[in-house]
């Protein structure tokens, strides 16, 4: 693979500048002229469009993009494998609030049930583990709101739960806009929040992470909904209380993988062990097509 070719394509389409790039990569600007023609004649398009304006990627060229940072990163990828040791890197994404809450029980599953892998773990949100994991940045994600795409597969493996505690009120009547805390932690989290109060639409601060909800609430006192272990947390330092009318809003987890890995071994014993894991907080855990005892062999 000639992954100079992919690397000049990647940083003009960043400086769309010839001479930016020539001085970036240390090479001369006819160097650079000249890979991009041989990546043009391979693909058998045209990548780019130059002008007066400067260098622009062509309709073409910003199809290729994607794919371009998925071959340069498989590369990369597959020399760092060779050249460091035999295991197989598994590349895991995890929703935020999953990776305060359960993240050492499932690695611990996880090393467990696959011994020979090694594990690199990005906590993220949902919206960039679904883009790494169609670009292949990612090999396995467990997040809260899918992104359909034609490319990508999800299995939901359980749900997670969020109470409401406070330092001030016991019911959802004295709740006022100056003391609550909005939380967003999911799509279908805020639309089912935004039906139970749209008075507190308006609050001075919103947050996205429980972890960070609760250091404010201990910061500062109030109201909102945290996790159900956090919320457990709090009421145990004697300062909050649950909101007595405030319903349990729960939250579904799904696993997350590129289409093309969805019958790996893999995958499949990932999923089955992140799905026990949520068992306990799941009433519906979707995994009647992933066998019971799947093979313990490598994809």
């Amino acid at each position: 693979m000639q992954i100079e070719l992919i690397d000049t394509f990647l940083d003009l389409a960043e400086t769309r500048s010839f001479n930016r790039t020539a001085e970036r990569l240390g090479i001369t600007q006819s160097s650079v002229s000249g890979r991009v023609l041989a990546l043009e004649a391979a693909v058998g398009a045209r990548l780019f469009n130059r002008s007066r304006a400067g260098t622009e990627l062509s309709p073409e060229g910003q199809r290729f993009e994607p794919h371009a940072r998925t071959l340069r990163h498989e590369w990369r990828e597959t020399i760092r494998q060779v050249q460091t040791s035999d295991r197989t890197t598994i590349r895991l994404g995890i929703q935020n609030d999953l990776a305060a809450a359960q993240i050492g029980e499932l690695v611990a599953d996880f090393r467990k049930g696959l011994p020979w892998a090694a594990f690199y773990i990005e906590p993220d949100y949902s919206n960039q583990m679904c883009a790494d994991t169609l670009s292949g940045v990612l090999d396995f994600a467990l997040l809260f709101s899918p992104k359909p795409h034609p490319d990508l597969h999800f299995v939901t493996i359980g749900e997670v739960s969020y109470r409401m505690v406070s330092s001030d009120v016991t019911t959802r009547t004295d709740l006022t806009v100056d003391r609550y805390i909005l939380t967003h932690y999911a799509d279908a989290f805020a639309t089912a929040h935004r039906q139970l109060l749209p008075e507190m639409g308006q609050t001075l601060l919103s947050v996205g992470q429980s972890a960070t909800a609760e250091s404010l609430l201990l910061a500062m006192g109030g109201s909102a909904y945290v996790l159900s272990d956090a919320a457990q947390r709090l009421e145990a330092t004697g300062r909050f209380h649950a909101v007595t009318d405030a319903p349990v809003l729960t939250q579904p987890v799904y696993a997350a993988m590129h289409l093309r890995n969805r019958i790996s071994k893999t995958h499949r014993r990932l999923t089955r062990m992140a799905g026990r894991v949520f068992s306990r907080r799941s009433t519906s855990p979707s995994e009647a097509d992933i066998p019971e005892h799947a093979p313990d062999e490598r994809a």
